[in-house]
């Protein structure tokens, strides 16, 4: 469908004729040159001349109604798609303490870091999060916005991918990074705010006790779906340091009304995201949106072809 921005701009069509009818016309010098018979028949003919003078007289009048469209804007109305916009912020917290270097998980027959298993479940599950506002934090001994709630998802699943142990210290702090979380999220307007807290440890850094701050989350209206990542728990292995404290993510998930999952290997990491996706669903049908592109571009180049035609027959003269 085409239309135009201006359509008023139409109105300046008759603009020449009224010129050529009300404004006064100026005498031409002419002159009257006597040829030999011989010459005279080799000239042109007095219609082929005509028609080429009408055909001169034309360009200026074609080259005026370019002018015209172009600035009438005309204008090709597409339907195209629009973004499903479900109303949800998400923001996921990762643990890059210095036990995530351990390699004790298998990613397609190879052994891997938890941080590398980590990294390419969390870039699928990035990637698929369409119409949410999604959000990074990253935590060991301090917290710290990677990225903050966007919808640039590609975005984000590089964040993740860039993410390295070491930046922010190597103990844990789970409190210090699902506080940071709950703080990106308190502002927001979003109908569904959720917090996807990842951590292979206890909480060994800073004065604040995860439980607290899970308490805060309920108060704010904001679930928190935590992912203990590791082999081992320290209910049954109290005397490793790299167990996972089960026990306390699973507290701070039922004190903000979300869920806790229990992840031994990939597979386990894989299925957790595909629960969390099922319930946290993305997207929400929208009617097509219309996009408008802008063709003025072709007429204004037909009026500079007219133009310089103009020019280049005046000097053929």
């Amino acid at each position: 469908m085409i239309g135009f921005a201006l359509p008023l701009a139409f109105l300046l069509l008759p603009l020449p004729l009224l010129a050529m009818r009300l404004l006064p016309g100026r005498e031409a010098a002419t002159g009257a040159l006597v040829l030999p018979d011989s010459l005279a028949r080799a000239l042109p003919s007095a219609a082929q001349g005509g028609v080429r003078v009408r055909a001169r007289r034309a360009v200026p009048l074609l080259l005026w109604l370019c002018l015209v469209t172009a600035l009438a804007g005309p204008q090709r109305l597409e339907a195209v798609a629009a973004l499903p916009v479900s109303g949800r912020d998400l923001m996921l917290a990762i643990d890059l303490s210095g036990s995530m270097e351990q390699e004790d998980f298998t990613l397609d027959g190879v052994t891997v870091s938890r941080l590398e298993a980590v990294k390419a479940v969390g870039r699928r599950f990035v990637s698929g999060r369409g119409g949410d506002r999604v959000g990074l934090v990253l935590f060991a001994e301090k917290a710290y916005v990677a990225t903050p709630l966007t919808f640039d998802v590609a975005a984000v699943s590089r964040a993740v991918d860039e993410a390295a142990i070491g930046i922010s210290g190597r103990s844990t702090s789970i409190a210090g990074g699902l506080g940071i979380a709950l703080k990106r999220l308190e502002k927001g307007d979003a109908r569904s705010r959720v917090v996807i807290l990842l951590s292979d440890g206890a909480d060994t850094s800073g004065n604040v006790l995860p439980a607290d701050v899970a308490k805060l989350a309920k108060r704010l209206g904001i679930r928190v779906y935590t992912i203990a990542l590791g082999p081992e728990d320290q209910e049954t292995r109290p005397n490793d340091p790299d167990a996972v404290d089960s026990a306390t993510l699973r507290l701070i998930a039922e004190e903000s009304g979300g869920r806790t999952f229990r992840v031994r290997d990939t597979a386990d990491l894989e299925a957790v995201t595909t629960a969390i996706d099922r319930l946290e669903a993305s997207g929400l049908d929208r009617p097509p949106a219309t996009v408008r592109r802008d063709l003025w571009i072709y007429p204004a180049f037909a009026a500079f072809a007219c133009s310089l035609f103009l020019v280049v027959s005046r000097r053929a003269l």
